[in-house]
This record gives structure tokens, C-alpha cells and sequence, in this order.
């Protein structure tokens, strides 16, 4: 007699934290509390029987079960994935919708998008702007643009680097007159810092503290300043002369060319993540919405001046 298997609903919480290596990311991407997750996860190993997560004070880690149950749940619950988003016919409807992150949308992507509606009028772009990672099949995304880090990948996933990201110190004409931002790196360590906290858990993504030090300045107080868990509200107040800021080269594309802000000195530190194109395995080749969409990006890209920035 067969044993009965776990709840969907545990394992789907399994695969989730196990690819992610964090309950608070998981729970992001599942729409659920890390408590209720951790109530999925316990009552899972007691029904199984076995440990699944080493729980460690910071981190969690696979145990050696884990690491065994985990690659046939990540296939299986791809193809689940792939079966159900094949019963949306691609090409068949007029909308195609883009996860995109909060800052890209607002500060570089939204303002071009009329440009995209003009060269294909009969395809309507509807943005989905998260966060977390979009899950194609039940938020029901065409294609995503998301920031990664390198080796990001997934089964049922195509990901194709866009451009590589590098960090950039920005700050008003109006601070950088009143603090002389312009004449010397040095003048930095008297203005007030702004902190974009967006990638914060990545610490291969460089901080005031490492523009400070590809400066050459030591003994830096970089603890000072606002602090913001949103891109474009980062951004916002440094247009406002709030403090100097340290983001991503892109997302102050658009304030450097009009004036809004201004870039201090010729340091751009490689941030070791990029913005990606990503979609579906299976329906990327049959979306002829989302090939457009990706020959579009991509030409926008190309339209950049890159000189502004690096």
C-alpha cells in the first residue's frame, strides 16, 4: 500500500526556501508569512520523517536528504509550470505583461514604453512591478527583467544577460556646489550620505565604504545618512539634495542627462550583477509578443550613452 504524499502546499514551500536558501525570500515569492512557511516546513520533515534544512544562526543549508528530494521536486514542479502556462495560447492575445523591479520601471523603463506602443500598436504591455522573483504561471508573467548576480539560473527558465551594472556616485548640482563634490573626492566625507539598501543582503555589491577606498580615502564614517529599501525613492531625494547617493549606473541615466543630478568623478565600481532577460523555456520561442519586446529592449540599450555614466 502506497503512503500517502505530502501536502502540494509543503512541498511547494520546500522547493521555494531550498531554492532560495532563505525563508524570507521564499515566503516573498509564495505570498505567505515566514512563520507560515516554517509551520509548512516543520510539519513536511515530520511527516518524511528526516531533517531537510540544517538551521543555522544567519543561514539554512540542505542536509544530505534535502539535497535528494530537492532536484526531482525543482523538475517537477517546472513542468507542472510549463503544462499549465501552455494552456495560454502564445501570440493569441494583444497584452504581453513584464515583471519588472520598482526602480527600473520607474526611473529608466516607464518613460520609454511610449516608444514600444508606437512600433507595435497592436500589442498593449501591461507591468507587473515587484521585488521578488514573478512566478510565470501563477501571476501570470510573459517575461521579466531582473537584476542577478552571476550563475542565476533555473530549469524551466531562459535568462539572457542584458548589460552588466556598475556602481556610481551621484549627487544635485545644488550639494555638489555647496560641498564642492566636484573639485575633490575628499569633500565627500563632510556631505551627508544617501544608502540605497535595495541589494544590501548581496555583499558583492559595492558600499560607500569601497568608493571611498577606490578613491583612496581612508577612515570614512559611512554609517551616516538616510537609508532606503526602494531605488527610485533613493533617487528622489537625492534630486532633491538630501546627500550624495551610491546606485546603479542605469537608474540615474535619465536624471544625469537632464541636469537633475550630477556624477562625482570618473569611479564606477563593478557591481558583479546585471539586469537580465528573462522567460519561459518552452513559450519564449512561440511569444512573438515577448521576441519584440526583447529586440526593443535591446535597442534602447544600444541607444544609451554609456560615456555619461562610465
Amino acid at each position: 500500500m502506497k503512503k500517502p504524499l505530502p501536502s502540494l502546499n509543503a512541498l511547494r514551500a520546500f522547493e521555494a526556501v531550498a531554492r532560495h536558501l532563505s525563508f524570507s525570500k521564499a515566503a516573498v515569492e509564495l505570498n505567505v508569512t515566514a512563520g507560515a512557511l516554517s509551520h509548512l516546513l516543520r510539519g513536511l520533515e515530520e511527516t518524511l520523517g528526516v531533517n531537510l534544512f540544517e538551521r543555522k544562526t544567519r543561514s539554512i543549508a540542505l542536509t544530505d536528504d534535502g539535497k535528494l528530494l530537492y532536484p526531482g521536486l525543482q523538475n517537477g514542479f517546472a513542468q507542472i509550470e510549463e503544462a499549465v502556462g501552455g494552456l495560454r495560447l502564445p501570440g493569441t492575445s494583444r497584452f504581453l505583461v513584464v515583471s519588472t523591479p520598482p526602480g527600473l520601471t520607474s526611473k529608466w523603463l516607464a518613460p520609454r514604453l511610449y516608444r514600444f506602443s508606437s512600433e507595435f500598436p497592436d500589442i498593449e504591455v501591461r507591468i507587473s512591478s515587484s521585488k521578488g522573483f514573478a512566478n510565470f504561471t501563477s501571476d501570470g508573467i510573459d517575461v521579466a527583467i531582473r537584476n542577478l548576480p552571476p550563475g542565476r539560473d533555473e530549469i524551466s527558465l531562459s535568462t539572457e544577460k542584458l548589460l552588466d551594472l556598475y556602481q556610481i556616485a551621484v549627487a544635485s548640482p545644488q550639494l555638489a556646489k555647496k560641498y564642492g563634490l566636484l573639485k575633490r573626492p575628499e569633500n565627500l566625507t563632510r556631505a551627508p550620505l544617501i544608502h540605497d539598501d535595495t541589494l544590501i543582503a548581496d555583499p558583492k555589491v559595492p558600499t560607500w565604504a569601497d568608493w571611498f577606498k577606490a578613491a583612496g580615502i581612508a577612515n570614512v564614517d559611512v554609517s551616516r545618512g538616510l537609508r532606503f529599501d526602494s531605488a527610485d525613492h533613493a533617487l528622489d531625494a537625492t534630486g532633491q539634495g538630501a546627500g550624495a547617493l551610491l546606485i546603479h549606473d542605469l537608474l540615474a541615466y535619465d536624471d544625469l542627462r537632464n541636469g537633475r543630478l550630477v556624477k562625482l568623478f570618473d569611479i564606477a565600481l563593478p557591481s558583479t550583477r546585471g539586469y537580465h532577460f528573462v522567460t519561459q523555456k518552452r513559450r519564449r520561442v512561440d511569444n512573438p509578443h515577448a521576441e519584440a519586446f526583447r529586440g526593443w529592449l535591446k535597442r534602447e540599450l544600444e541607444a544609451v550613452d554609456w560615456k555619461l555614466l562610465r
